[in-house]
């Protein structure tokens, strides 16, 4: 599955929040889906607020998706701009970096980093952040 983040700003636009760029003939899976073929609740599905770069047109925001678990499974990710922030273009600031970790049941955290693969208790949960879009231009003072 593909999950969708902020899109990048441009000479005379803010970026898109929470959407699919770069991708073709795919989609995210309806957390009803999720839900129905396998056993765990999708807790939240947010935008990302303030993620996307500052600039003249601002990044698009990612978003946060909260997934616990009710049996064990073992969950893989590969995800980009966990270390290298979005970009942003002629004086607009960096998109925030994305975070991909699992909070566990007394609240400790494992950060998963860019690629992992991780078995997963039931009641833990896994959280992806996905980056927010660089800005473009220099913003306001």
């Amino acid at each position: 599955e593909t999950i969708c983040g902020g899109t990048g700003a441009g000479p005379d636009h803010d970026g898109c929040d929470a959407v699919h760029s770069h991708m073709t003939n795919t989609r995210l899976t309806d957390p009803e889906i999720l839900e129905f073929r396998f056993p765990l609740m999708v807790d939240s599905f947010d935008i990302r607020r303030g993620s996307g770069g500052n600039g003249e047109y601002r990044g698009g925001d990612g978003i946060i998706r909260k997934i616990r678990f009710l049996e064990p499974m073992t969950v893989s990710i590969l995800t980009n701009h966990r270390k290298v922030p979005p970009f942003g273009l002629m004086g607009g600031e960096e998109g925030a970096l994305g975070a991909n970790y699992v909070v566990g049941v007394d609240g400790s955290v494992k950060n998963l980093g860019h690629r992992g693969s991780v078995d997963i208790k039931a009641g833990e949960t896994f959280v992806i952040e996905t980056p927010g879009g660089g800005g473009f231009g220099a913003p306001a003072k």
